[in-house]
């Protein structure tokens, strides 16, 4: 599969994300993973529960949002630091002070929902 994030359901679904429109960004990207082969459809899932995890965040349920970042982390820490175009040691990184933060209780990391960035932004 190419992960071009510049047109389609890649890129409505990056920019649902970045709006914080995360329920929109899920199912765009969902249609994507249903159709898709490995290691790509893990990938997406991967993808797919973070942006699930941050619409529970906006419906202010801290355990969904830290269940779902723990299963997104396990799928997307084994891929390599750049896989379809992102920076996936960034995205998991986010990913880690995020689950730091709602463990402790303590403010939300300072850059936001976690960066899904590709390469080239």
């Amino acid at each position: 599969m190419e992960f071009d994030w510049t047109q389609g359901a890649l890129a409505e679904g990056l920019r649902l994300y970045h709006a914080e429109e995360f329920f929109a960004a899920h199912e765009a990207w969902e249609s994507l993973w249903l159709g898709a082969q490995e290691p790509e459809k893990t990938f997406l899932q991967g993808l797919i529960q973070v942006t699930a995890a941050f619409h529970h965040l906006q419906r202010e349920n801290p355990l969904g949002t830290a269940r779902l970042l723990q299963g997104a982390l396990e799928r997307l820490e084994h891929y390599p630091a750049h896989f379809g175009s992102i920076s996936v040691a960034l995205l998991c990184n986010d990913v880690r002070q995020w689950l730091q933060a709602l463990q402790a209780a303590a403010p939300a990391p300072h850059f936001g929902p976690a960066r899904i960035q590709p390469w080239f932004l």
